[in-house]
């Protein structure tokens, strides 16, 4: 069972000053919750360990896609398959950060992946600030919770320049290259997200330049801003499934601009072999014995409970419950509903006594940095809320 603890909310203008706007949900309840999830330092260690190592499989899993030629198999656009190999055989395109969510932890429940959101994670603002915020705003010790997100991300923007070596060369290394930072226009947690990670660069030493991604022009020489500026890093918040889609042209531009080496884009195309759910199959095949994997199929899975997800899909949108006789206990439908499925073996998520579901979400930047809770039922669609943590 989740323990909770009791906690003073922020006032929604001092969340405004502090550029969290999204706090009211759509039917008027705040999304962010009054109460903190409390943990043990061993819980919070297990947390670590457990995606460092997961993080680990997956590298291993992506050069097995790679070597195999499964690419079909996780649902990857035939466009960008250039791009991924390209990016994947050169460490200068290095994977900046991710989240993954995981079931259980909590009360001895063991830890269970249930997908690695490598491209796009959202939830950054959250994690990283607001949680250390309201234990500082509660009088609490903001060093008792699980949360170096801010620290790590910005020494994982070092290492753009350093890659495996120490981030203390960086000064000695840096150039003066730029990165440029965009989202979708009029998505105030997409900008904020971006300008925080902005910030994050500018702390480790970069020049940096925010803009929309409808401003960004592109070439087969480099990426621009609406001032003509060339950059030599961008930043998109913008999953590449939909570039591959929705912008075939863009995605063709960007795979010349990569093998020119005019531009490094974040986070790399390899990031979406990550992304694809398919890739859970792939790991239980090559890590049968792994405590972390639940039974993964491209097929239903018979006799026992299961979910079905689309291969690229968020929020909790296209999901099925499926019972092990095979009828659906729970579903939402969404946009998602052309790509392939995967079914998932069902895990119940850790409760609180008012029944709600907790799913962790531990984000990753060269290592596992951070810890976050969403809470509702039993699939998390765009309704749920955050819980922050603290360690007791």
């Amino acid at each position: 069972m989740i323990t909770l603890q009791k906690i003073n909310p922020i006032n929604d203008a001092t969340l405004e000053q502090m550029g969290f706007g999204w706090h009211t949900d759509s039917d008027q309840s705040k999304y962010i919750a009054d109460e903190l999830v409390v943990l043990t330092d061993a819980e919070a260690e297990n947390y670590y360990e457990a995606v460092n190592e997961l993080y680990d499989m997956y590298a291993t899993a992506a050069q097995y896609v790679i070597d195999n030629n499964l690419f079909f198999d996780l649902g990857i656009p035939f466009n960008l398959i250039d791009p991924i190999k390209k990016s994947w055989e050169n460490d200068v395109h290095w994977h900046l950060y991710g989240r993954f969510d995981l079931a259980g932890g909590i009360d001895g429940k063991p830890i269970k992946l249930i997908e690695f959101n490598a491209d796009t994670p959202t939830a950054l603002f959250e994690t990283a600030i607001l949680q250390w915020a309201l234990l500082k705003h509660n009088n609490m010790d903001e060093e008792r919770q699980f949360n170096s997100i801010y620290e790590a991300i910005s020494e994982n923007f070092r290492r753009l320049v350093t890659l495996f070596d120490d981030t203390e060369k960086f000064d000695a290394l840096y150039e003066g290259w730029k990165i440029l930072f965009s989202s979708a226009s009029g998505n105030i947690e997409e900008e904020q997200t971006v300008r925080l990670l902005q910030q994050m660069a500018i702390d480790a030493g970069f020049e940096t330049g925010f803009e929309p991604l409808g401003g960004v022009k592109f070439d087969e020489n480099g990426i621009y801003d609406s001032a003509e500026i060339n950059y030599e890093y961008w930043f998109k918040l913008f999953p590449w499934e939909e570039i591959a889609i929705e912008e075939p042209e863009l995605a063709t531009l960007l795979t010349t601009i990569m093998n020119n080496q005019q531009a490094i884009i974040l986070n790399p195309a390899y990031t979406l072999l990550f992304q694809s759910k398919g890739m859970m199959k792939i790991l239980c095949d090559l890590f049968p014995d792994s405590p972390y994997l639940l039974k993964t199929s491209f097929e239903p899975l018979q006799g026992i409970s299961h979910v079905e997800k689309r291969m690229f899909g968020r929020e909790g949108a296209n999901v099925r419950i499926i019972d092990a006789a095979g009828s659906t206990l729970e579903s939402n439908d969404g946009p998602y509903g052309n790509f392939k499925p995967i079914y998932q073996e069902y895990v119940e998520l850790p409760k609180d006594n008012a029944g709600n579901s907790y799913q962790a979400g531990v984000f990753f930047a060269y290592e596992a940095c951070g810890l976050g809770f969403r809470r509702g039922g039993k699939i998390l669609g765009n309704m749920s809320k955050f819980v922050g943590h603290v360690l007791r």
